[in-house]
């Protein structure tokens, strides 16, 4: 805001004169300033036979997990796999599991840390984008995304 003009009355001097300017303004800013979206993320521990570690890797593949340690339990026949999952990915995680290694992993998932998602949310055709959209359809919002100048003063 550059300039602004308040009326002189205290009575007439609210927030609905000062809220709808801060509110464009947050918009227009945030439009701005190149946003991107965050996912969260599980941490994954799983315990399996050795035989049943490459089922675990085809699942994590699929759903983008990436294992970042593994390690056989002292003796025994049992590995201990870490891994990290998108939680949008976790959904029907442990029965995919189960299925590619026939019933012999056993997962525990905790949320670890937010990483960003990779695109442009207002660039169309991207992941991103197609999550916004998606979420403003879902919540009845207009689908698109509003352009920058919806909210330039018009003076």
């Amino acid at each position: 805001i550059h300039d602004v003009t308040l009326h002189a009355d205290a009575i007439h001097r609210g927030g609905g004169q000062i809220i709808p300017t801060a509110r464009r303004v947050m918009y227009a800013s945030v439009l701005t300033a190149e946003p991107r979206l965050l996912e969260p993320v599980y941490l994954c521990e799983i315990q399996c036979p050795e035989a049943a570690v490459g089922g675990i890797y085809g699942v994590l593949n699929r759903r983008r997990g990436h294992v970042f340690e593994e390690a056989q339990i002292a003796g025994t026949p049992m590995f201990h796999v870490k891994s990290y999952l998108p939680v949008n990915e976790s959904f029907g995680f442990t029965a995919d599991l189960r299925s590619n290694t026939g019933g012999q992993a056993f997962p525990q998932c905790v949320f670890d840390h937010w990483q960003i998602l990779q695109g442009n949310p207002l660039e169309a055709g991207t992941k991103p984008n197609q999550i916004i959209l998606d979420t403003r359809k879902r919540k009845g919002l207009k689908v698109e995304i509003p352009v920058l100048d919806n909210y330039f003063d018009k003076l």
